[in-house]
């Protein structure tokens, strides 16, 4: 049976979701693996939408709380807010109290990335307090670490992602992930996908 690794995110601009489709390809590359995209329900009106300016979403089905517990594995992306996860996938994970209370991801690897406005925007600071929402339903939170190699020592270009996760500056929302962030964005799906089928091997 294939191992089930959901990528969940939610995209305002469409930073988060360019990485999350390099995750997906990343995660697919693994055999054995069935890596499937989902977005988290939007919060704000149409109308606050259509002011910000922020495109139409994609045809990425909407998760709901019930089909994470489908899933032997997850990377979860998101755009930082103040240093931490957005409102709206604040709100998702707020509704998966049911989950919690039977425990039903417990164990489960559980990845993040991210997207920021600025170099000090919180590119670590958003993964190090999204943890607290994994602790809580028992998942094992997978950082990447070093394990991009020489990517991660990149100094002649602005690079997004840390060893917690792939990560992109959006910058004033012109700027679009890199090739070298698009690629640690592969990477990350591939080394988490990995470890979700060698995890559902051994249970």
């Amino acid at each position: 049976m294939a191992t089930k690794v959901y990528i969940v995110y939610y995209s305002m601009y469409g930073h988060v979701e360019k990485l999350a489709e390099e995750i997906k390809k990343g995660a697919a590359s693994v055999e054995g693996v069935e890596a499937k995209l989902w977005q988290v329900p939007e919060t704000l009106s149409e109308e606050i939408l259509g002011k910000m300016s922020a495109p139409p979403k994609s045809d990425v089905p909407i998760i709901t709380p019930h089909d994470l517990s489908e899933a032997d594995g997850f990377i979860f992306g998101f755009p930082t807010r103040f240093g931490m996860m957005s409102a709206q996938f604040k709100a998702f994970l707020d509704a998966t109290g049911g989950l919690w209370r039977t425990q039903q991801l417990a164990g489960k690897p559980a990845g993040i990335f991210y997207s920021t406005g600025s170099q000090g925007g919180g590119q670590e600071t958003t993964a190090l307090t999204a943890i607290t929402q994994l602790v809580h339903h028992g998942m094992i939170f997978v950082p990447i670490g070093y394990t991009f190699g020489a990517g991660m020592f990149e100094m002649e270009q602005v690079k997004g992602g840390s060893p917690y996760g792939a990560g992109t500056y959006a910058g004033d929302g012109t700027r679009m992930p890199s090739e070298l962030e698009l690629a640690q964005a592969f990477h990350q799906g591939k080394y988490i996908a990995g470890i979700a089928k060698k995890l559902k091997a051994a249970a």
